[in-house]
């Protein structure tokens, strides 16, 4: 029997089959591609524009305003929906793609999935060279898209209309395997993307896919039991993959049977509500005292969902030379780090398995009770950092404290570089599970308002929040990206951004002089300008009122906590800004390991050098 086909371009198909993708979110069958953002130029205009205005009553099209900011919404935007749907990001050739791949590299640090098709040259290369090529003479097979290959789990070029048929469903394999999970590039040749083939109607059938949950290996599992009931201080750190596999609740009901306090890394931040029973703060170098001084006595360290990064380790400085580590994750890249009994498994899964297993095995009682002590005296801490003084200038920590009580219960509050992740993952109580995104995997400047944007479109949809995002942003990082502003208001997706002004790039300024160097092109005053004492300020009003957003300037924390009210009542996208200090800190007693320079004439640099040596000499020894 000859198989039924339909003939269509490379690009038609390829829409015709995502919009054929679902999945099921609490119940409810939604399409596994929710909608696209593109911005389109010679590279996808003319066939891939062509196949997506089709279909924009199933797969809608978002204009951006930047490829890197409308890929980083859809980062945003699968954070929100803890992997569950993918949005799309499609650009033109040349610098439309490149633009990309800043975003595709915050995805992949984060484990997050994100389909990205970038428009390419022409696979015949008969008009060789085109617009926005890039020509590399001794490999003409190398185009600009090859910059993708280290920032993506899954790659390919299309160079025949029949190469689709087994890309895309492993593209889209890869980006919901929870192991692998990361961005999936295709890139598509203009001329490759016109071709008219013979599909077999079969392929576009609808599919139901669903994310896998492995099982832990039995053995590897009964080592991990063996070893925690020898503990006598455990710790437990709860990371990202708690939240993506929807295990929050069961990890915090296995840490209260079991007596195990919990810290958090940044990424798992928001798994637990701040007065939670079990809950110790947050790990690391932006962590809590009480967390790293539970880190520091533990004996036995369960660590679920998390790629131990050196802002949760202190560079491998927190925890004792002695002490073991049972790692539970999805990917074996992460579960085998510093010699851990690697229990490979979804994180749900394996912590009903776990607790099985434990019985009714319990630590010392005693050992909660301290971290709840140490954690109730963390947060006396907070509240006296956070509490309104005379000073003329407020501090970071009394913004956060500010916004934070000014948030609903399900307002998610979005940040990402500089000196408010310190901030906010020290500061911020969290109410609600699923409403932290502080992106600092990769901590990627620009990515806060653009994921806001994101965010804001997920809230409202299956298994979001129905808040309101709350993105904190500095004056840098916000004259960095801010362009999505106008997309938020132009299609509708409302966020408050909170921009707190401190004159530039404050916290690298205070790392750049802790390490010896006198402040040096980060703070304005610093930097070479026409007038040193007194540099140009943008009026953020201004420039967020001629985007179309509301706008307000906040000289107090009382009109700060005004202004939050009133931008909870707007009708779009609201700005405030408040000028901040860009000298006070929240404390922070984990080491960072940074190179400083081994020889220098300044003492100052010398005296940086030495410390950092004597925080080296600390580190664990491990891969």
């Amino acid at each position: 029997m000859t198989q039924a086909t339909i003939r269509l371009t490379t690009a038609q198909a390829i829409v015709q089959w995502l919009v054929n993708q679902f999945t099921e979110i609490e119940g409810q069958r939604v399409p596994l591609f929710p909608g696209v953002f593109g911005i389109f130029g010679h590279g996808n205009v003319s066939c891939l524009s062509e196949a997506l205005e089709a279909v924009q009553d199933r797969l809608p099209t978002w204009r951006g305003q930047n490829e890197q900011s409308m890929a980083l919404a859809a980062t945003g935007f699968a954070k929100a929906q803890r992997r569950r749907q993918i949005m799309i990001a499609a650009s033109s050739i040349g610098p439309g793609a490149l633009n990309m791949v800043t975003a595709a590299g915050t995805a992949h640090a984060n484990r997050l999935p994100l389909l990205l098709l970038a428009g390419d040259t022409f696979a015949t290369r008969l008009p060789d060279p085109v617009l926005q090529q890039v020509e590399h003479f001794g490999n003409p097979t190398i185009t600009v898209n090859d910059a993708f290959k280290s920032v993506t789990r899954y790659w390919d070029r299309i160079m025949h209309p029949a190469q689709i048929l087994p890309s895309l469903p492993q593209a889209t394999a890869t980006m919901l395997d929870p192991g692998d999970c990361g961005p999936a590039f295709i890139s598509l040749p203009q001329d490759i993307q016109e071709i008219a083939f013979e599909y077999p109607i079969s392929f576009f059938e609808e599919k139901q896919w669903s994310i896998p949950r492995p099982r832990p290996d039995r053995h590897k599992l009964a080592q991990a039991v063996e070893l925690l009931k020898t503990a006598k201080k455990p710790l437990l750190i709860s990371g990202g993959g708690v939240r993506y596999s929807l295990a929050e609740d069961a990890v915090a009901a296995f840490a209260v049977k079991h007596g195990i306090p919990i810290v958090e890394t940044i990424a798992g931040k928001g798994s637990l509500t701040h007065h939670h029973q079990a809950h110790a703060g947050p790990i690391g170098i932006i962590g809590s005292t009480s967390a790293n001084t539970l880190a520091a006595e533990a004996d036995v360290i369960v660590a679920i969902g998390t790629r131990l990064q050196d802002f949760t380790t202190g560079s491998w400085t927190v925890f004792s030379q002695t002490a073991r580590f049972i790692s539970i994750n999805t990917a074996r890249f992460d579960a085998v780090k510093h010699r851990a009994i690697a229990v490979v498994g979804d994180a749900l899964e394996t912590i009903t398995e776990f607790d099985t297993l434990l019985g009714e095995w319990k630590a010392d009682q005693q050992h909660m009770q301290h971290a709840q002590h140490l954690f109730a005296e963390w947060d006396k801490l907070l509240t006296k950092l956070q509490a309104p003084t005379n000073a003329p200038v407020p501090t970071y920590a009394q913004v956060v404290h500010a916004v934070n009580d000014a948030a609903n219960e399900n307002d998610t509050i979005i940040t990402a570089a500089g000196g408010l992740p310190g901030e906010v993952c020290k500061g911020w109580r969290v109410k609600a599970p699923n409403t932290f995104d502080l992106e600092f995997g990769f901590s990627c400047m620009g990515y806060e308002i653009a994921a806001g944007w994101g965010h804001a479109m997920a809230s409202k949809g299956p298994g979001g929040t129905g808040g309101t995002p709350i993105v904190m942003i500095g004056d840098g990082t916000y004259m960095m990206m801010n362009s999505d502003i106008y997309s938020s208001v132009l299609t509708g997706h409302k966020m408050i951004v909170v921009v707190c002004d401190n004159g530039g790039f404050a916290v690298i300024n205070r790392l750049q002089q802790a390490k010896g160097v006198p402040g040096f092109n980060n703070l304005l005053v610093d930097c070479r300008v026409q007038q040193p004492n007194n540099p140009l300020h943008v009026d953020f009003v201004k420039h967020a009122e001629s985007m179309g957003a509301l706008a307000r300037k906040c000289d107090s924390l009382a009109e700060l906590t005004a202004a939050l009210e009133w931008a909870k009542t707007t009708d779009r996208t609201t700005v405030l800004t408040i000028t901040t200090d860009a000298h006070a800190w929240a404390p922070g007693d984990a080491d960072w390991d940074v190179g400083v320079p081994e020889v220098s004439s300044r003492a100052s640099v010398q005296a940086a050098r030495k410390q950092q040596e004597e925080i080296r000499a600390k580190q664990r020894v491990g891969v």
